[in-house]
């Protein structure tokens, strides 16, 4: 089977589609990964054949459109900037597409493109999409998130709002996309994007788990749960050396924002190191933030670039902005959770963390100051680390990309048959 991978953004949106793709090539095919530059190095480590396409920013060029995503709180806005920065990219990278898709067999795309749809169609490519959060998933039992549930409310009433409430959600981003790259769409014989969540593709791989994320309800059977596809760097002999040098053998808390970027990102490590206290150590990885250590404190060590599951072996607790990527490594981690959501879904992961009852959330304005306060608490209630090696004991019993193998084989060799959704 020929298989194509697609997907830009953050190394939240990149990484697990190079585990889909490891296990695609593992279990015989032969997998393309069409993206852009900045990850060429991590899908060529993996053993995938890498695929250029457009944007071809450097990496200090995504870091300066994923720091402007951070000036909307509105998700609609987030997704408008992001079609925004590829606006200019579109009809080359449409073009490019089409001779990816040339000869192949199944197009696996991430859900944030759903333009790839008609492109897919065009070529009698088979189709499907991968979501990095179960927040895209409709039911006519409950809302979008961001949307109230109507407790209390008869049953009837509720599935009505819900239905209506994902068909306006449908409708508003749809809009957003199509306002922004409608012009691109056309001059390539490309149809407006419609259905966003609920008809995105005959199969939406959902890669969280299924036994802590799944909803009770009904929904359509589009949409499978796999559990997570993780894709880690490897073992770094150095950082190992370096932190326990640091810790002497003990955890300490572990802060992580990953590609979440600050224009002043020394401004807000004086303001940590004033209130941190200084009989305390704590590691910070440099991130897309470009954090480094402050002065006259050798209590709070900055180290770099190192697999999560290496480094949250040294924590006591993990404090990260709740994207999808790194919610699953501390999940499977085993440690608990200090959530500082930053954007787009990072608030949901957030939400479901504190449901699963494996950690708490700060906000981000004040995060340097509240952090030392989050820590004590987090790590002095024996019940944040009792549920989070519970849920670590429920993802040792999940295999998310051989999950995504079996049904991306069974989807083209047999077809899935859907109903209506909502």
């Amino acid at each position: 089977m020929q298989v194509v991978l697609t997907s830009h953004g953050s190394t939240g949106d990149i990484f697990p589609m190079i585990a889909l793709g490891v296990a695609l090539r593992d279990a015989g095919h032969t997998v393309r990964f069409a993206t852009s530059p900045p990850f060429r190095a991590e899908v060529e480590t993996a053993g995938l054949t890498y695929v250029d396409l457009p944007p071809r920013w450097s990496r200090d060029e995504l870091a300066h459109w994923m720091g402007r995503l951070q000036l909307y709180s509105n998700p609609l806005f987030q997704l408008r900037e992001l079609y925004r920065a590829a606006l200019p990219h579109i009809t080359v990278l449409i073009d490019e597409m089409d001779a990816v898709l040339a000869d192949a067999d199944v197009l696996v795309s991430s859900y944030l493109f759903p333009m790839n749809r008609a492109l897919a169609d065009r070529h009698g490519v088979k189709f499907a999409t991968f979501a990095f959060a179960h927040n895209t998933v409709p039911s006519r039992h409950y809302p979008p998130d961001g949307f109230p549930r109507l407790r209390g409310c008869p049953p009837w009433f509720q599935q009505t709002w819900n239905r209506w409430c994902w068909r306006l959600g449908n409708v508003a981003v749809d809009t957003v996309i199509n306002l922004t790259i409608r012009r691109q769409l056309r001059d390539r014989g490309l149809p407006l994007v419609r259905d966003f969540f609920s008809k995105p593709a005959e199969l939406v791989l959902v890669g969280v788990s299924p036994g802590l994320m799944r909803p009770k309800f009904r929904i359509n059977p589009r949409f499978r749960f796999t559990g997570y596809c993780r894709w880690q760097a490897g073992h770094s002999e150095a950082a190992e050396r370096e932190i326990r040098e640091f810790t002497g053998g003990a955890r300490v808390p572990v802060l992580t924002f990953g590609s979440m970027v600050y224009g002043d990102a020394s401004y807000w490590m004086q303001r940590l190191a004033a209130h941190w206290p200084r009989d305390r150590k704590l590691i910070i990885q440099r991130g897309w933030a470009g954090f480094e250590s402050p002065p006259r404190c050798p209590h709070i060590r900055v180290i770099g670039a190192m697999s999560h599951d290496q480094l949250f072996e040294h924590a006591s607790v993990v404090i990260h902005h709740g994207g999808a990527g790194t919610t699953a490594s501390v999940l499977h981690s085993g440690r608990p959770h200090i959530i500082v959501p930053h954007i787009a879904d990072q608030n949901f992961f957030a939400h479901e963390v504190g449901r699963l009852g494996c950690g708490i959330r700060i906000a981000k304005k004040t995060w340097p100051e509240n952090l030392a306060a989050a820590v004590t608490r987090v790590e002095q209630e024996p019940a944040f680390q009792l549920r989070a090696s519970r849920a670590q004991h429920v993802l040792h019993t999940e295999d998310g990309p051989k999950t995504a193998v079996d049904e991306i084989e069974r989807f083209v060799h047999d077809g899935v048959t859907v109903d209506d959704v909502i």
